[in-house]
């Protein structure tokens, strides 16, 4: 009886698994995907913050620095490899918007080392050591951008790094309608 169920049952685990796998297909078809998360901030004014300077000849970041212009709000970090993947997009979209950037729970010394060897693309960057500002926002994980309109209210939040598609498919066409 013993040798019978030590056969069956990974036979039964295999057909759960696949049973499971089957069923996210299914549900991914019919437009539930987890990596479009929706966010209750969408529409709503940013948080309130003020966050200091991650370097020093840069201004750190407040919640009135995103009044009046269109910007893209990038959370990042030096330990985080998608955010890696994401930086040469991001020098990119620099020219198209005024993007800001905010290191979530990493060590300013890290984060400095890794903007030196990458580049740095930020008109300003922030320091969010202990992830409040982040919560408040409603970040996930990083990477993580929020792109904020004139008036200060958020407008579109994309949920892991940009890729090429999503920045000419949603980011581009959202821009070219909150710059008017």
């Amino acid at each position: 009886m013993l040798r019978r169920w030590s056969v069956m049952l990974p036979v039964l685990i295999f057909f759960v698994l696949v049973g499971f796998f089957y069923w996210r297909i299914v549900m991914m078809e019919r437009g539930d995907m987890p990596n479009m998360i929706p966010s209750a901030m969408i529409d709503k004014p940013a948080p309130e913050f003020d966050l200091p300077p991650l370097l020093l000849e840069k201004a750190g970041l407040k919640t009135a620095d995103l009044q009046g212009q269109v910007t893209l709000v990038n959370f990042f970090a030096s330990w985080c490899i998608p955010c890696r993947v994401e930086h040469p997009l991001l020098t990119q979209l620099a020219g198209r918007v005024r993007l800001v950037g905010i290191v979530y729970k990493d060590k300013p010394e890290d984060a400095r080392a890794w903007l030196s060897r990458l580049g740095d693309p930020y008109k300003a960057l922030a320091q969010d050591r202990d992830g409040r500002v982040g919560i408040d926002f409603g970040v996930y994980g990083v990477p993580e951008s929020y792109l904020i309109g004139k008036d200060g209210r958020i407008r579109f939040k994309q949920v892991g790094p940009f890729t090429p598609e999503d920045i000419s498919n949603k980011l581009v066409p959202l821009l070219a309608e909150l710059q008017k």
